[in-house]
């Protein structure tokens, strides 16, 4: 999100306001919106005329707020960090959206509608291959956290199936459906009887740091394998199809040109690449998997650099993670471990 865009989305004012952010985001949110001077308030109240609101995602409007203050909706981006954001790694992306949230398909978003309505130049969508092949060949994902490897069975159609968080604000918002991993789970046994189902818990909750879904312990019922700690890049590369509900596994699927099925209504359903259980009707437009590559992971986050905190871009980021996870692996993760078992003291878990 270059300048002029970034001043359509925030406003001609230099100052915006912010509510509800915890102190260890408000640092980072200032890194993202920079130029711009963040203001963080309490109270709504008494903000200026035709002011700039931001909330982090499907936050509630504050109560108290005037019709003509513009509201913008912050929440990560899809190239994110190598570990969890419930473990509170920093991330390198976030994106902001001033009409709804990309994992919302009850409204449209801006992502939404720069998919329908963008001119994908063709040096956009050179970029956006070159961009594809660097993800793919690195096997680099959201979180990039998983170093085992894995080996599918011969001779069988192979389905992953990806937990998610239940509690998740993208299954109430973008699952008109089921909204559970066993009802998913089930649904996909059914649909495909004699595949060889894939089961991989959401990294949140294997990680003790999120709470387990519904009858989540029964899921080696209705799959033949639960898969933990192998990274999502590594699993993709050696499946046949992944069903999900809204799971952004789902995209990283479709950048290695894997058949995907949904179950919900993520951000890259409804373009002509998925195969959608409930189809969302505001999108009709065909898409190549350049132009929805280029949306979501060019044109639409905000990034910023690890190691300077200015402002970067999709290809200089994705570097950096590829370097980040190196040095991850070679120093070893016992302290990542135990700042994890710290965190997850503090979730409540049944």
């Amino acid at each position: 999100m270059e300048g002029s865009v970034i001043a359509s989305l925030l406003g001609r004012s230099s100052t915006v306001f912010a509510h509800g952010f915890s102190w260890r985001k408000r640092a980072i949110l200032r890194r993202f919106v920079d130029p711009y001077l963040v203001r963080f308030v309490s109270s709504v109240e008494n903000l200026p005329v035709e002011s700039t609101l931001l909330l982090w995602g499907a936050a509630p409007s504050p109560e108290g707020l005037r019709g003509d203050v513009r509201i913008v909706r912050v929440e990560d981006g899809f190239l994110r960090s190598v570990g969890l954001g419930a473990a509170l790694i920093q991330p390198l992306s976030w994106v902001l959206d001033g009409q709804g949230m990309y994992y919302d398909s009850t409204r449209p978003s801006d992502l939404e509608q720069l998919l329908l309505g963008h001119d994908f130049s063709p040096p956009l969508l050179a970029r956006a291959r070159s961009l594809r092949t660097r993800i793919v060949q690195s096997g680099i994902t959201k979180y990039s956290v998983g170093a085992k490897v894995w080996t599918p069975p011969v001779h069988r159609s192979v389905i992953l199936v990806p937990g998610q968080v239940e509690t998740d604000v993208s299954l109430r918002l973008g699952a008109p459906g089921i909204r559970t991993n066993m009802a998913l789970l089930q649904a996909v046994r059914a649909a495909r009887p004699d595949s060889y189902l894939v089961y991989k818990p959401h990294p949140d909750v294997t990680a003790g740091l999120r709470a387990r879904g519904v009858n989540e312990n029964s899921a080696r019922v209705w799959c033949d394998e639960i898969v933990t700690d192998v990274g999502m890049g590594e699993l993709l590369k050696q499946v046949s199809e992944v069903h999900v509900l809204t799971s952004l596994a789902g995209f990283e699927a479709l950048l290695r040109e894997k058949a995907v099925t949904c179950y919900g209504q993520p951000f890259y359903a409804g373009w002509g690449l998925t195969h959608d259980v409930c189809p969302v009707s505001r999108r009709g437009r065909p898409l190549t998997l350049e132009m929805l590559i280029a949306g979501a992971l060019i044109l639409y986050p905000r990034y910023v650099s690890r190691s300077s905190g200015d402002h970067s871009s999709a290809e200089r980021v994705l570097e950096d993670l590829i370097h980040w996870r190196a040095r991850a692996r070679s120093q070893g993760t016992v302290w990542q471990q135990l700042r994890q078992r710290l965190i997850a003291c503090t979730v409540a878990r049944p």
